[in-house]
């Protein structure tokens, strides 16, 4: 279990050891607001996805905002925030039997935790492994509504196939869940609007079938960043789930339901050289800072390995990371060297000068951290553990 994030006097971020993940505070705060105050409009539950930041501070706040319940991408995950009181977890990665044991530990200290499957032999081997230990598991199928991942069509057959062995197996049939990954790669409002739609339809029509079927069918999971802030109506969803809207990057950005202005996430660094001839300033933020992440380059607008900002967050428009070793970070102008004002570059960016880089994927770069500084009014109020692996 981590401990409680710190508080202590603010500290400058000219005191900040670099690299370094901050959360700009505000932002943070006005995109959890800005979700929920969404997903309240739309009359549904909604339980965050807690692997972007996999930060119990962050996903305290986000319970604070109305939050019901959390999202889980690894079992980790799951046994660290219900040690931090979090009791309501679903973990939307469909469940090996290896897997199980874990499971049936949280369960038994008191997690609610539900699980995920879209396959007959999970689904029975589910139903085995609880038989054998005595334990109803609880457990949601996965639907497909884009054919951008995992799951059973909605008009599937194996869907009520599934849904029998795990009824009649004696486990509770939750509901179902989806996850229109595809959205990612859209960038019109009406694209994604419609995208929204159809991943409710889909999700709804799966439900109904269970139930036309005789099989109970109480949970209708939906959602993704950009189809939660795009969604008309949900009518038959009974709750949503998102994850990256609560920091945002620069694939949200070009997807076109964030500004940079809403990017909470950062990454602090130093310029410690150039290559004037062509135009580069040297960073201590490689690609161990940013990761490899380079979502942007198949988008309207490639960022490199993110976007520059001055100290204080503010875009400098046109410089990005252009180029990244494992611990060297290449700033140049877009353009590249025949850029105009390339021969300014160590007078624009000294050695010694700190800044920000927006990143391609929060997920990715938060995961190159053990902790985030929260950053308010330019200055560091508190450091907040972070965890990764399984």
């Amino acid at each position: 279990m981590q401990e409680a994030p710190t508080t202590s006097p603010a500290i400058p971020l000219s005191q900040v050891d670099t690299p370094a993940a901050l959360i700009e505070l505000p932002r943070m705060q006005r995109n959890i607001a800005r979700m929920q105050e969404r997903m309240n409009a739309l009359g549904v539950r909604f339980r965050p996805h807690a692997k972007t930041a996999k930060c119990p501070a962050v996903t305290q706040a986000q319970i604070a905002a109305g939050a019901q319940g959390i999202t889980v991408s690894t079992l980790k995950e799951a046994a660290q925030f219900f040690a931090h009181g979090i009791t309501d977890i679903l973990y939307a990665v469909g469940t090996v039997p290896h897997k199980l044991p874990q499971v049936l530990a949280l369960r038994r200290q008191g997690c609610d935790l539900k699980i995920v499957t879209d396959n007959v032999a999970a689904a029975q081997a589910i139903v085995d492994f609880g038989r054998e230990h005595g334990e109803v598991l609880e457990v949601l199928i996965e639907v497909d509504t884009d054919g951008h991942r995992s799951g059973i069509r909605p008009d599937e057959a194996a869907l009520i196939d599934v849904g029998r062995v795990l009824h009649a197996g004696g486990m509770r049939l939750a509901g179902v869940m989806t996850h229109a990954g595809g959205s990612y790669d859209l960038n019109t409002p009406e694209a994604l609007t419609a995208l929204a739609e159809q991943e409710r339809a889909g999700c709804v029509h799966a439900a109904e079938r269970l139930r036309a079927a005789g099989l109970p069918c109480a949970v209708v999971s939906v959602g993704s960043t950009p189809t939660a802030l795009s969604a008309r109506d949900l009518t038959g969803v009974t709750e949503v789930r998102a994850g990256v809207y609560v920091f945002f990057d620069l694939v949200m950005h070009n997807v076109g339901v964030c500004s940079t202005d809403d990017i909470a996430l950062s990454v602090l660094t130093t310029v410690i050289g150039h290559q004037v001839d062509k135009g580069w300033a040297i960073v201590d933020a490689g690609w161990m800072a940013m990761s490899r992440d380079r979502g942007t380059q198949k988008q309207s607008r490639d960022y490199g390995y993110g976007q520059v900002c001055d100290v204080d967050g503010a875009v400098l428009d046109g410089y990005v990371l252009s180029g990244a070793n494992q611990e060297h970070g290449i700033l140049s102008l877009a353009g590249g060297s025949d850029a105009p004002g390339v021969g300014d570059i160590a007078r624009r960016f000294p050695v010694g000068m700190q800044l920000r880089i927006l990143p391609n994927h929060a997920c990715a770069t938060g995961a190159q951290y053990g902790e985030y500084r929260a950053v308010d009014g330019g200055v560091v109020v508190g450091e907040w553990g972070r965890f990764g692996g399984w």
